[in-house]
């Protein structure tokens, strides 16, 4: 008994995927010290994305960033002040050829937080209601079978780059036995039942129902670790083609250096021809080797995976700044770090009242 749970502890311990992201990072911290005493600078990190704020590392702005990207790669995509109330957002998408289901997410904010898959007009007035005045972004949902994660990067004085990581995304979902209910399935699931709570309130009216033998009940459909997605290291499909195809991409990224690109695409053959790509997401040195959470992966080369990106960021922050690129304010970096940490809450004006001021795209 006491062997067993000794082993129960270790075990624990030894999935770091489940880990809080302030202690995981923990040795990542005193690598970015000695960095920043390499590179003469604590905001060394500033300079690898120039046309992001701070590289990307916290606050950027997701449609300028979005904006940067050829639009026949991206979904579609609006953009929406705060003060616009949620009839106009109803509106817009009417009007602009977009139809339920869409994605929901605030333009900017990070870890999947504040990102929903809205299903009709009810669900995105229960959004309003449920999160804080903020600029939003609404885009269709893409129905596409494999979501991917690729990290990117290339120095500023190639004219190729490289991939140094791909994480192919497993959505979290429950299979049937015909036996079970769908809250017994939630809370036999290795994944699902470290999120009961938020699922037993999502799916409150279908808990009582039995799935059918092979049935599969899709539970979160937002491609996020936090969220239950299960990553898997991806690196094997890496080839001198997808790099091709993500040079094509990346070529007129004005000042985009490093980031993982988050996408949806019908088939990995579709991927190598660079069809059928619907670039979602692309952040910046914030950005994680996402294949590191694969649950097969051993912490030691989870951390040196971290360590060789850690030191590829400020490398190419380096060599922007010897090329003319500044770096950031610290002082100014720092009072905006407050500002993302400890953000002043607003509630959503009264969904009730007429928007004043008209729609941004």
């Amino acid at each position: 008994m006491i062997l067993t749970s000794i082993y129960k502890s270790i075990k624990k311990i030894s999935e770091f995927e489940y880990w809080p992201f302030g202690v995981f990072y923990i040795p990542l911290y005193f690598y970015g010290f000695y960095l920043a005493f390499k590179a003469r600078s604590f905001m060394y990190f500033s300079a690898a994305n120039p046309g992001m704020k701070y590289g990307g590392v916290m606050g950027e702005s997701k449609i300028k960033i979005l904006n940067k990207i050829e639009k026949s790669y991206l979904p579609k995509t609006l953009f929406f002040k705060s003060s616009t109330t949620y009839r106009q957002i109803i509106f817009t998408i009417k009007t602009k050829g977009l139809a339920f289901p869409v994605i929901i997410k605030p333009n900017i904010g990070e870890r999947g937080k504040g990102v929903e898959k809205i299903e009709d007009e009810a669900a995105l007035v229960k959004y309003f209601k449920e999160y804080p005045v903020q600029d939003l972004i609404v885009q269709e949902y893409v129905d596409a079978p494999l979501e991917i994660g690729v990290l990117y990067y290339r120095f500023p004085d190639k004219k190729t780059g490289n991939i140094s990581s791909v994480v192919l995304k497993e959505f979290l979902t429950v299979n049937g036995n015909g036996k079970d209910t769908l809250q017994r399935l939630i809370a036999k699931h290795p994944r699902a039942k470290a999120r009961n709570a938020y699922l037993k309130e999502k799916y409150a009216a279908s808990l009582h129902i039995v799935l059918a033998k092979g049935e599969k009940a899709y539970l979160e459909p937002i491609g996020n670790h936090c969220r239950g997605t299960k990553f898997l290291n991806g690196n094997h499909i890496v080839n001198p083609q997808l790099v091709k195809v993500f040079d094509k991409i990346a070529a007129n990224i004005e000042g985009y250096n490093y980031g993982r690109f988050d996408l949806k695409v019908s088939s990995l053959e579709a991927l190598y021809r660079g069809e059928d790509i619907k670039i979602l997401e692309l952040n910046g040195v914030s950005s994680e080797p996402a294949h590191i959470y694969d649950p097969s992966m051993k912490l030691w080369q989870a951390y040196k995976d971290l360590l060789a990106h850690a030191a590829i960021i400020q490398q190419i922050g380096v060599a922007n700044h010897k090329s003319g690129i500044p770096y950031d304010s610290l002082k100014t970096f720092l009072s905006d770090l407050l500002k993302f940490l400890f953000p002043i809450k607003k509630r959503n004006q009264d969904i009730t009242k007429l928007p004043r001021s008209g729609v941004a795209q």
